[in-house]
């Protein structure tokens, strides 16, 4: 199983140890039947976030789906900014010429 398969199964599983509510308990107050519970906490089956969040909640949790920062994609992002930069500043300048806009109203005297 992947590690992104087993997000979902270790949260369950830290879910009832720090808890220590037994899966037959935490899957009546979670209202389903504590084979699903079971087969989520052991990665046979992938819970929807909504499944996750009645988990948490009969457990007296709140799930909180937060963006996850990843430090090697920020380092990259921060890579490309500086060569988009050192890349624009070895560009020759040259100065546009002056753009002429006809009148949108002509005033006759």
């Amino acid at each position: 199983m992947a590690a992104s398969e087993r997000v979902a199964s270790d949260l369950i599983a830290q879910i009832r140890s720090s808890t220590g509510l037994s899966q037959a308990e935490l899957s009546r107050r979670a209202g389903m039947p504590s084979s699903v519970l079971s087969a989520y906490e052991h990665g046979r089956r992938q819970p929807s976030v909504a499944a996750l969040a009645r988990i948490a909640s009969g457990a007296g949790l709140e799930l909180e789906i937060v963006p996850a920062t990843d430090q090697a994609s920020a380092e990259h992002a921060g890579e490309l900014l500086s060569q988009v930069l050192d890349l624009a500043g070895s560009m020759p300048y040259r100065p546009r010429p002056t753009l002429e806009y006809p009148p949108l109203i002509r005033l006759r005297s």
